[in-house]
């Protein structure tokens, strides 16, 4: 019986290509189960096979568990007790006792079939994924094998991919035959179904496309450098040229449009703008933002905004269809993107003016005369006031000694009281807000400022209140409430 046993092990491992350890490992599986039906307790039980000889024995299993986790005598035991067993027992260790091996003949012949063939079946699986895995594709391509309740099943040689139906090009059409690729956003070893989970709406999914039309990206002649989509609509992508010879938008354009045509008909007909990359942000975003002319910009490097003024002609083309081109812009160059009219931005600017001068009124304790000739002169800050070369303000017209001292003291002296009030603010913030992820030090200190002293507080925030209070992009300020709520998520839960 022992010979057959390893007859059955050679044959088998022959048969499905698999290493012969696998198969011993499977029928050891298979020998404990039978070992564990033998029994009305619900026993742990080990076979191991001898791989020479085919010999093999069985064992009966304790694990080693705290007093507090000791819920199952059959198959656990508390530490002290495996102590006296076997000295240097710890956590986690299993306590073994040999037992009577379950005859080979007498083992549910089917049941241990299976077993067998369903662990040389995962290690074909496994085996096949790895294969595909080194080769390093992103890019998958197959035919689309069968429709599993709305999402699609995707042959790629001998391994599945799953597109599912979120990820997915809205109102395309795919049959079981078609031929289809898709962006390999992740693999899941655990799925007893297709592992590779596809999309075919992420913007990495056209990058890859382009890379497969266009033989410069892959020379690195050319760098695709980011891609938005608006999925089986429009997309833009921005691309730059390592090459000072090479027009790349010219480039991945191709003769008569080719190349991006090919792009526009795997996406089914999606508009690919392709963009040409700068690494000033104001020019990158006037670029994104074609075909609109843009009359001015102004940058917010602390809010990571910038306020875009365009006339009235060219207002309906920048922000597109729907908002379609200004919100593709955005997510492309990474900018919260303010468009407005020239009206608009004189107005915004008369306003910030107006808070500018009550602040300089208020804290510096002086007419409106004196804050609007500061204005003038360049100052937008309590802090440039205290701290600028004393010249800058000895260039005022009408402004002595004298007075240029008293501003500058009174200048930091409101600053300075602002600081106590910031630290004070601080003080009162909870630990749970300060460790939550995603929250910095600056961001810290403007949640305390706006009265955000707890986690909840900011739970309790909408997206568009958190984007006024901090200046932060829509989608960041989305994953950071959501973040500080899930603690409620997790109580509801138990």
């Amino acid at each position: 019986m022992n010979r057959e046993m390893l007859v059955l092990v050679d044959a088998l491992a022959r048969e499905k290509s698999v290493p012969k350890e696998i198969v011993f490992q499977a029928l050891e599986n298979a020998l404990a189960q039978a070992t564990k039906r033998q029994h009305a307790d619900k026993i742990e039980a080990r076979v191991a096979i001898n791989r020479e000889t085919g010999e093999y024995d069985a064992f009966r299993r304790w694990e080693v568990v705290t007093d507090d986790d000791f819920v199952a005598p059959d198959n656990q035991m508390m530490l002290r007790e495996a102590e006296e067993i076997k000295v240097g027992s710890a956590l986690g260790d299993f306590i073994e006792e040999p037992m009577v091996a379950p005859e080979f003949g007498r083992i549910g012949a089917q049941a241990a079939k299976q077993a067998i063939l369903q662990r040389i079946r995962d290690a074909e699986r496994e085996q096949m994924l790895e294969e595909f895995l080194a080769r390093n594709d992103t890019l998958v391509s197959g035919t689309v094998r069968r429709m599993d309740r709305g999402s699609v099943v995707v042959e790629a040689g001998r391994i599945e991919g799953l597109i599912p139906r979120d990820q997915m090009i809205p109102k395309e059409n795919l049959r079981p035959g078609d031929r289809v690729r898709a962006y390999l956003s992740k693999v899941d070893r655990t799925a007893r179904g297709p592992q590779l989970m596809l999309s075919r709406i992420s913007p990495e999914f056209i990058k890859r496309l382009f890379e497969l039309e266009v033989p410069e990206i892959e020379e690195g002649l050319i760098e695709m450098k980011a891609a938005a989509r608006d999925p089986g609509v429009r997309a833009k992508v921005a691309v730059k040229s390592n090459d000072r010879r090479i027009d790349p938008q010219g480039t991945c354009i191709g003769m008569r449009g080719a190349r991006v045509n090919a792009v526009t008909n795997e996406l089914a007909g999606e508009r690919v703008d392709v963009i040409l990359y700068s690494d000033d942000p104001a020019q990158f975003v006037i670029n994104a933002l074609a075909p609109a002319q843009i009359s001015r910009i102004m940058v917010d490097e602390e809010k990571h905004a910038m306020d875009v003024v365009v006339d009235d002609e060219n207002l309906a083309i920048a922000i597109g269809r729907g908002g379609q081109n200004v919100r593709l812009a955005s997510e492309l160059t990474g900018w919260k993107l303010n468009l407005m009219s020239s009206d608009e931005s004189e107005k915004k600017q008369q306003d910030e003016a107006q808070k500018v001068v009550q602040i300089f009124m208020d804290k510096l304790d002086v007419d409106e005369e004196v804050a609007q000739i500061l204005i003038e002169e360049g100052f937008s800050t309590l802090e440039e006031i205290a701290y600028v070369p004393v010249a800058e303000l000895q260039a005022i017209e009408g402004f002595d000694a004298e007075t240029i001292e008293e501003l500058r003291n009174r200048a930091r002296n409101a600053v300075l009281t602002a600081e106590i009030a910031r630290e004070e603010s601080l003080d009162k913030v909870t630990d749970d807000l300060k460790t939550l992820e995603g929250v910095d030090a600056a961001l810290l200190a403007t949640l305390a400022g706006k009265g955000v002293l707890t986690r909840d507080d900011l739970a309790d925030l909408a997206t568009d209140e958190l984007i006024e209070m901090t200046g932060l992009p829509e989608e960041k300020a989305t994953a950071l409430i959501m973040k500080a709520r899930e603690h409620w998520f997790a109580a509801q839960s138990n």
